[in-house]
This record gives structure tokens, sequence and C-alpha cells, in this order.
């Protein structure tokens, strides 16, 4: 099982949850900040660590090398935190799954997999494992998610260019998703991109929950 720290909404009743996946080096310190930051009132959040220590830090696959098995790995792990969620009355589609760099990649490669439809995916400067692959392996209901994916033009981790050419084959899949560059390095982008995640994280439920 994975490691995971829930906050509350101040709305007791709210069943929304946002599953935020850090990135390498991270840990689901990096993201005490988010419930205010995104003011979302009648958000609870769970924020997670992945499974491997990395140098004080966490990771959810070895980047050195073939990262399939480690994301597979992972991906498992996640799918088991869903589905504990679902059992625990938070149910998916008032569930919203995100994260960062490696996060990013996770949430992509789980939330368009996962057999059940999610409110909303939100993917930051990361990437996606095996593109073809994965479209090869949608889920039944992937062309329902939502997806958002957000990245910078000065990022010297993650070229932009790589990720373009992952969004084009993830849209001529036919999937829901809406792509966004930002002037930014490795990192989010301040209140302009927390306000889109933000606006785009708020219509999901609107949809789904009609509110």
């Amino acid at each position: 099982m994975l490691d995971y720290e829930f906050i509350a909404a101040p709305n007791e009743k709210s069943r929304r949850l946002w599953i935020m996946l850090h990135g390498l080096g991270d840990s689901l310190q990096g993201y005490l900040w988010m419930p205010e930051a995104l003011a979302l009132p009648d958000m609870n959040y769970l924020l997670v660590n992945a499974p491997d220590e990395y140098y004080g830090g966490y990771s959810w696959f070895n980047f050195g090398g073939d990262i399939v098995p480690g994301v597979a790995r992972s991906r498992k792990l996640i799918f088991d935190l869903l589905d504990s969620q679902r059992d625990s009355g938070f149910p998916t589609e008032q569930t919203t799954l995100g994260g960062f760099s490696q996060g990013c990649l996770m949430s992509i490669d789980v939330g368009l997999r996962y057999p059940h439809r999610l409110a909303g995916i939100v993917g930051i400067s990361g990437y996606v494992c095996e593109a073809d692959q994965l479209v090869s392996e949608l889920s039944p209901v992937a062309k329902q998610q939502r997806l958002l994916i957000t990245h910078g033009n000065a990022d010297p981790l993650i070229p932009l260019q790589q990720v373009r050419a992952d969004v084009a084959v993830l849209k001529a899949a036919g999937l829901n998703l809406q792509f966004h560059e930002f002037a930014k390095a490795h990192t989010i982008a301040g209140e302009a991109e927390l306000r889109l995640i933000r606006e785009f994280v708020r219509a999901g439920y609107a949809s789904v929950v009609g509110q």
C-alpha cells in the first residue's frame, strides 16, 4: 500500500477528492500548499508518496533505464489506491487524479487504463510512457475521461517537442484532451496555471454531479 496524507475539505459532507502524485525526489510534503492555493472548498485531498526512496524523497519508477516495469508496478499500486477510496466512500466520478513530472506520467498512465470514469485527470510537466502502447490498452471509458496536460516551453528536463508528440498520439486516438503550454521551466507557472487547473477541475464536477 502507498503512504499518503488525507486533508479533509471544510465541507465535511463533500465526497470530492483530488489524489496528487508528486515528481521525482519529492514527497507528499511538497504539495501541502495545494489545498490553499487551489481554493476549492469542497475538495478533499489525498497527497501520496511514491513507493521507492530516492535521495531523501521518493520515485514512481527507475528513470535511468527501462521505465516500463516500474511504471507497471506503480500503476497497480495506484489502481489499488483508487479502489480503496471507492470502498471508503469517495466515488471515482468525483475523484480527480493529478500529478507533476513523474506524477503526471503516472496520472495519465493510470487514468486512461482505470475502468471507472474520473472527474478529471491533470498532468503537469510530464510525458507519456509508451504512448502507442497506452492507446492500444485504453479502458472502455477512456474516451469519456477528461484530461488536461500542461507543459513549459523552457522545460530543461522534458523537451516540449516530446510532449507535443505524445499529445498528438493521444488526440489522434479520440481522447478528450486539453493541452496548454506556458512560459515556464520544470515547475508550476504560478496563478496563471493554477487558474487553468482550477477551472478545469470545477468543470469536471459540474458535468459529473450537476452542480
